[in-house]
């Protein structure tokens, strides 16, 4: 590793969060769309569904956040996609600085990024009436999770960030990333699905993450969810960043 790698990340992480202070409308675009969703789901189909708590905003938002995080991360490609083709990256490579610092500080930005539009929602769901009994291990815990999620995301993103041929095709990988939470025990149980869906739902890493985050939440013990939450979470985040990193090694080749 290059010796100047943090002290150049550090750099270009102030660059990144300079351009996202200047357009809050980023993190804007990705709070208002799970905040729809959560005032759409508490208030018009909430009385409708039946999970078997009192509560249906503490049963929602753990899913509610991961489609957060999804929605944020797909600002992530679409940043690293305009840098690639304004030929900044080109030109970072001229001077004499780690070459992985470029795209270590989009990660990063996408790390703080997440972690503000995550505030934002908790805090909604604080004023539509979410209350946990959570310690805080429990609290550090759920943080955890969320980081390990985001982190995974994240390089997922960097993929298309890279490889994409437009800005709108750089983002639009996270569509079905969104999607996802629907087809897992984020806004129903599992249990009321039909046998093939019901199958997918629970074999699916969402279900194991929400759910850990569910019981964290409602201050319950834990049970092997939080387990195979985590192995998703590292076995994803393994195989994204392998990826990445052979595509930004190609690219700048």
């Amino acid at each position: 590793m290059n010796k100047h790698f943090f002290g150049d990340t550090a750099v270009l992480l102030g660059r990144s969060l300079r351009h996202i202070s200047r357009s809050l409308d980023t993190i804007i675009t990705t709070t208002i769309m799970p905040i729809a969703f959560m005032l759409l789901f508490v208030y018009v189909f909430g009385g409708a569904i039946k999970t078997g708590t009192g509560n249906y905003v503490n049963y929602l938002l753990p899913g509610i956040l991961l489609i957060t995080i999804a929605s944020g991360i797909s600002y992530t490609a679409f940043r690293l996609f305009l840098d690639m083709k304004g030929g900044i990256f080109e030109r970072f490579q001229s001077m004499p600085i780690a070459r992985s610092s470029v795209l270590w500080a989009h990660v990063l930005t996408s790390l703080v990024a997440n972690l503000v539009s995550i505030v934002v929602v908790v805090l909604v769901a604080v004023l539509m009436g979410f209350r946990s009994p959570a310690g805080p291990m429990a609290w550090l815990a759920v943080a955890g999770i969320l980081l390990l999620v985001t982190l995974a995301l994240t390089w997922i993103a960097v993929i298309p960030g890279l490889s994409a041929t437009s800005a709108d095709g750089a983002s639009a990988f996270s569509y079905p990333i969104i999607f996802l939470p629907f087809i897992s025990s984020a806004f129903v149980p599992t249990a009321t699905m039909p046998g093939p869906v019901r199958w997918f739902a629970e074999n699916q890493p969402v279900t194991s993450i929400v759910n850990s985050i569910r019981e964290l939440f409602d201050g319950q013990a834990v049970g092997s969810d939080i387990w195979i939450a985590l192995a998703w979470c590292v076995g994803i985040l393994m195989v994204a960043y392998v990826f990445a990193m052979a595509a930004y090694r190609k690219k700048i080749a």
